[in-house]
């Protein structure tokens, strides 16, 4: 059997020799055991380095702002540095880019690369909205992926769209071009309508042909042709599409081209000049061209016959 002793009218544990604080539950009490000196003097340290830190770097909260320490470090300043060296870093790249015209890029690699990640940045930001996030597109909103253009696809041409845009008020150099509404302006009857869309459908080898599409055929050369082409093979200095393959803006089934005939579409793409600086236009028209679809630049035309030399 044990027994405790009181030293200066505190309880101690004859077993440990620590005083007890007093508190008991269940016939166990607790003791006023010291903590370790190690701990202790680590406790210390952190005191004084706290102390330390507060002098040398901003840490005491005010109304409007922070102590600011006598070393003057900011999280924000080295931020504002980083911002600054890589700026100053990419500046070079966007210099070299805007001094090489966009067809020599090529003739570049590590800057025709460089020309690419941003063009795929800015699409990240400005343009996945309409035609989505992998340049797919969507009804009403062309697949950048294809080779299917409808003002063409070469690198100064993408760059051109890119510029003034496509129907966009307020340029004068925007590229525009306007299908009439048939059947809305009564240009054409319900039922020459779908005779119409019967002949575009044989166009697009969808249907084969028929009474209907023989009808048709007649009413496209008269209203047409002359822009879609007698065959359907579309005109890019008008931007009308070409009809005899199976790649449709807004849907080549019945409906769809019935709706297209009756009451036409108008769509629109901003005039990016003003939004974006021309440097980020140029590597946005190279990242469009990388994207599969994209074209050479078209041979220069032949000079007339008898011309001078």
């Amino acid at each position: 059997m044990t027994h405790d002793n009181t030293h200066h009218g505190k309880v101690i544990d004859h077993a440990t020799g620590t005083a007890k604080v007093g508190h008991e539950w269940d016939g166990i009490e607790e003791l006023d055991t010291p903590l370790p000196r190690w701990w202790l003097w680590t406790f210390y340290a952190t005191i004084v380095f706290a102390l330390v830190y507060v002098v040398l770097y901003p840490a005491i909260p005010m109304l409007h702002s922070a102590s600011t320490g006598t070393l003057g470090w900011t999280s924000r300043g080295v931020l504002a540095g980083d911002l600054a060296h890589e700026k100053a870093e990419h500046q070079a790249v966007r210099n070299a880019i805007a001094a090489t015209p966009i067809e020599a890029l090529a003739a570049n690699p590590a800057l025709q690369r460089a020309a690419i990640e941003g063009g795929h940045a800015a699409f990240k930001v400005n343009c996945v909205q309409c035609h989505g996030a992998g340049a797919a597109g969507g009804k009403g909103y062309p697949n950048l992926n294809d080779d299917d253009w409808l003002w063409g696809g070469d690198l100064a041409t993408i760059q051109q769209t890119l510029v003034n845009g496509i129907r966009y008020p307020g340029n004068d150099a925007t590229r525009s071009s306007l299908m009439p509404s048939f059947g809305r302006d009564g240009i054409l009857t319900a039922a020459q309508v779908q005779d119409v869309v019967s002949h575009v459908r044989v166009l697009s080898k969808q249907d084969p042909a028929s009474a209907a599409s023989r009808r048709g055929a007649q009413l496209f050369a008269d209203n047409c042709a002359v822009c879609h082409g007698a065959g359907g093979e579309g005109n890019r200095s008008l931007g009308a599409p070409k009809l005899s393959d199976k790649i449709w803006l807004y849907g080549g089934d019945r409906a769809s081209l019935t709706n297209t005939v009756t009451n036409a579409h108008a769509g629109v793409m901003p005039a990016w000049t003003g939004r974006l600086d021309p440097v980020t236009i140029k590597m946005l028209a190279v990242y469009v061209h990388s994207l599969g679809g994209g074209e050479a630049a078209p041979a220069p035309a032949a000079p007339a016959a008898g011309a001078a030399q």
